[in-house]
């Protein structure tokens, strides 16, 4: 287990892959683009 491994988080690294184990979005942040409300027109 280690680099060579595609399994792991450290294998996906070295390997530049995403998945399970390192998911490519990750929404924990908070930071998620909200749309703005349309101005009332009047």
């Amino acid at each position: 287990m280690g680099k060579g491994d595609p399994r792991t988080k450290r294998g996906k690294i070295f390997k530049g892959s995403f998945g399970k184990t390192r998911p490519k979005a990750s929404n924990k942040s908070g930071k998620v683009a909200k749309e703005k409300p349309a101005p009332p027109s009047s």
